[in-house]
Parts: C-alpha cells; structure tokens; sequence
C-alpha cells in the first residue's frame, strides 16, 4: 500500500469511526420515528450492499491469495451486474444514514468527510481496474453505473428483456 492509499484508509476510517461514535452519543430517542426509522432501512439496504460482494468475489472472482478482493478475473455478475462499487456504496449509505437518524451537525460534517474519501477511492480504484481488466473493463463501465443501483436496476432488467 502506497502513502496516498494509506493516507486516504486513515482519514476514511477516522472519518466513519467518529460519525458511528458521534452517532452513538448524540442519538435522540425522542426525535421524529420516522426519519430515525429511515436511516435504520437505509442501514439494512447498505448490509446488502457490504456483504454479497464478499461472497460473489469468492465464488466467481478467481481469487487467489490473501484475501477476498485479491481477483483474478473481471466480476461482473451478482451484485457486480447492478453497481461497480457495491462495498463503497455500503459505506457512502451509511454516510447518508447516520445523519438521518440523529440529525446532527457533527455526524452531517463527519458524513460528507467520508463520503469525499470514498469518492476519491473509487476514482483511484477505476484506474486501477482498467489497469487490471483493460478493454473489458471498460466495457463494463459503460454498462454498470458506478453507484446508482437504482439505475442498475433498471439497466439490469431491461439487459434481461432483451
């Protein structure tokens, strides 16, 4: 891992890990249910989005070596058919989550300070990619959005149709 990398997990990790902590400290029970409710669903969506990419890599990935993201071929099935980053858009879900169920300043500051990084990380993975996968990655750019899973969706279903 290079400076930047490392520079870029460090001030992603304090970022998240104080907006979880603030959150934790600031929570109001006495707020309004419903935007509380909604950042818990918002929370559950980005457990989707956090977890299968663990077991697609795994099971299609070509992995070899250390650990799950260590691929060898180019996924593009599973949650990988719907965005390209589905771990980073878990993060950024959070990022939106958080805020929502205490509505506070800090964690809306924290927030975006994480949801920049992530951006950044996605920017300096997809030249990576290409790097790693080349013509056929920038195929799949062109096909999968890079965070819209609504827009995956859609894009998914009518590839399907037709």
């Amino acid at each position: 891992m290079n400076r930047k990398s490392l520079s870029i997990s460090l001030l992603l990790t304090a970022a998240d890990l104080g907006q979880i902590v603030a959150t934790w400290l600031l929570y109001d029970p006495q707020a309004n249910a419903l935007i509380i409710n909604l950042g818990w669903g918002v929370i559950l969506l980005s457990a989707v989005f956090g977890w299968l990419p663990i077991f697609t890599f795994r099971s299609r990935g070509g992995v070899k070596g250390r650990g799950y993201i260590h691929t060898t071929v180019l996924v593009d099935t599973g949650v990988y058919s719907i965005v390209r980053h589905p771990q980073y858009l878990a993060i950024l879900l959070i990022n939106i989550a958080l805020p929502l169920i205490t509505r506070h300043w800090l964690v809306v500051i924290l927030g975006i300070i994480g949801a920049g990084v992530i951006c950044l990380n996605i920017f300096e993975e997809e030249k990576e990619n290409l790097g790693k996968f080349g013509d056929a990655y920038q195929s799949y750019q062109e096909e999968v959005p890079r965070l819209n899973f609504l827009l995956g969706l859609f894009r998914l279903i009518y590839r399907r149709r037709n």
